[in-house]
């Protein structure tokens, strides 16, 4: 019969972790661990995190429904399928099914992290963009200037938060200073722009050559399908993708407002499951998508870019953020030149007790 438990732990951020949503200190996962009750020994891990202030999940009483859905599964007495879990977690708990799915797959593969087997955990690297944090002027200037030293080519930058102008110079200065090294340059305005001078402050970012822009307004509002239609730079969907579940709804939200990108977090979006249905629909809109980590540790990491490794894609991918904690597990996973890639020689560290 399968069991299962669950454990907490908090991750420490190694830096001032400055969001849309404010400073981050830490950060708390959830690990659910499922096994056999025949062979103990042998089990899998998955991660439940809840992003605060953007996750449809993160609610006072997200423990209590974990700790329901861990007690109903124990008291089955058929052995469920994947299929099981889907039918019966809510889908408004995407992180409980990615947390879920990612274990279960995880038994079913032998208890190694290993999700997917593919090329990525053969060793096949896979390019990921470069995330430029939050904060003062000098701040965003040396970790641009670190991430370029350490081979990014494709470079994430969080605007919205300071002065528009000074955002400019950010941008003008990587132009200029690197105009050599061709750097592919990605925003995230986190729907940081206002619809009076949303389309004005588009037109002045063109000039430096942007590949896309996240979220340019807040999501939900009506003028985005007139924006993603007159929008000088491509228009990526994150937070308008939150809280849309069935195909139906994806496909009328695609299919109306018409976006160049989405880009996908499984514990935002649905699970692996949910991803899987986002990425078929965009592509046979022609429509093109990324996957995003959403501050995740190793352990949810790795079920990522293992979910990532069984497409094969030239875009580069968000999942840069595995050096974001002091305590973060120790996993097989190295970034190298602008690549994640899974080393097989390295160790798993303590994950639950």
């Amino acid at each position: 019969m399968l069991q299962a438990s669950y454990s907490k732990k908090v991750f420490q951020f190694a830096f001032k972790a400055r969001t849309s949503r404010g400073l981050m200190k830490d950060k708390a996962s959830w690990f659910i661990k499922l096994w056999d009750d025949s062979n103990p020994e042998i089990f899998g891990i998955g991660e439940c995190g809840p992003l605060p202030g953007l996750s449809p999940d993160f609610i006072p009483d997200f423990e209590k429904v974990l700790a329901e859905v861990v007690g109903n599964l124990n008291q089955t007495n058929n052995t469920p399928t994947l299929q099981h879990f889907y039918d019966t977690i809510p889908s408004q708990f995407p992180s409980i099914i990615f947390g879920i799915e990612t274990a279960f797959l995880d038994l079913q593969n032998g208890g190694k992290r290993l999700i997917y087997e593919n090329a990525f955990t053969a060793s096949k690297p896979i390019p990921i963009n470069g995330l430029v944090w939050m904060g003062d002027l000098d701040f965003m200037m040396h970790q641009i200037n670190q991430k370029i030293a350490q081979g990014f080519n494709c470079i994430k930058l969080k605007v919205g938060g300071l002065d528009f102008d000074r955002e400019c110079d950010i941008l003008q200065y990587i132009r200029k200073r690197y105009f050599k090294n061709d750097i592919i340059i990605r925003l995230d305005a986190n729907g940081a722009f206002k619809i009076d001078d949303v389309l004005y402050k588009l037109c002045e970012l063109e000039k430096y050559n942007i590949e896309s822009i996240e979220q340019p307004i807040k999501p939900g509002l009506p003028e985005m399908e007139e924006l993603c239609r007159k929008s000088p730079i491509p228009i990526a969907f994150d937070e308008e993708l939150i809280g849309i579940n069935s195909i139906e709804e994806k496909r009328e939200l695609l299919t109306q407002l018409k976006p160049k990108y989405i880009i996908l977090k499984p514990t935002l979006h649905g699970g692996l499951k949910g991803c899987t249905e986002w990425i078929d629909m965009a592509t046979s809109l022609n429509i093109g998508w990324w996957i995003t980590s959403a501050l995740e540790s190793n352990i949810g990491l790795n079920a990522i870019c293992q979910f990532a490794g069984q497409y094969n894609t030239t875009l580069h991918q968000g999942l840069g953020t595995g050096m974001i904690y002091e305590n973060n597990i120790e996993s097989p996973l190295r970034v190298d030149k602008g690549l994640i890639r899974y080393d097989a020689s390295m160790q798993w560290g303590e994950i639950v007790d």
